[in-house]
């Protein structure tokens, strides 16, 4: 699928217009609608954030938030799984989760899927390490690489089966290898 973009259209057009179906992102100053999921990017992103879930959300660290639109620092976007510290999840005042996200995940996955541009998703990544975002995942299911972005730091590449993922720090008791993200694939 390539994706279209649509100009001219400022940050409150975007917010004012319907969601579509997949949903559309407004990114340097252009209104871009993601790829509809695949088998791998679905697989491996409904067993990722189960799997954050079960580890971060049992003892209020943290929360995994699969297609949660943030909107932030004059863009809206929607990563495949953004992942909130339990203390920064956008609450309304009688304290259940917010629908509207004003800020960014402080850790964001993104999967590669089938045509889609990894440097657009790149960029991403870098925009929202710039404002605030902790650590960055990058999966390519394909090559079955993971790239890891950290604001200030070099990129890190895993792809040896057995390499343990480094995590933020809030995530630490998360221990997850390429191997495990993969395999979800194969089950």
């Amino acid at each position: 699928m390539v994706q279209a973009a649509i100009k001219a259209f400022s940050l409150d057009d975007f917010l004012a217009i319907s969601e579509t179906e997949p949903e559309s992102e407004y990114f340097e100053n252009e209104i871009i609608q993601k790829p509809m999921p695949k088998g791998k990017h679905s697989a491996i992103q409904t067993e990722f954030a189960a799997a954050i879930n079960a580890n971060l959300r049992s003892k209020r660290i943290a929360r995994a938030f699969s297609e949660l639109r943030c909107t932030f620092g004059g863009i809206s976007i929607v990563p495949d799984i953004s992942v909130f510290r339990w203390e920064n999840i956008v609450r309304d005042p009688d304290g259940k989760i917010a629908n509207i996200f004003n800020i960014p995940p402080d850790w964001m996955i993104e999967i590669l899927s089938p045509n889609q541009s990894q440097t657009k998703l790149v960029k991403k990544i870098l925009f929202a390490l710039e404002h605030g975002t902790e650590m960055a995942w990058l999966l390519d299911p394909d090559e079955e690489v993971i790239f890891i972005y950290r604001a200030n730091q070099a990129l890190q590449i895993c792809d040896r089966i057995d390499q343990v993922l480094p995590t933020p720090d809030f995530a630490s008791d998360l221990q997850l290898t390429v191997e495990t993200i993969f395999n979800w694939l194969r089950e």
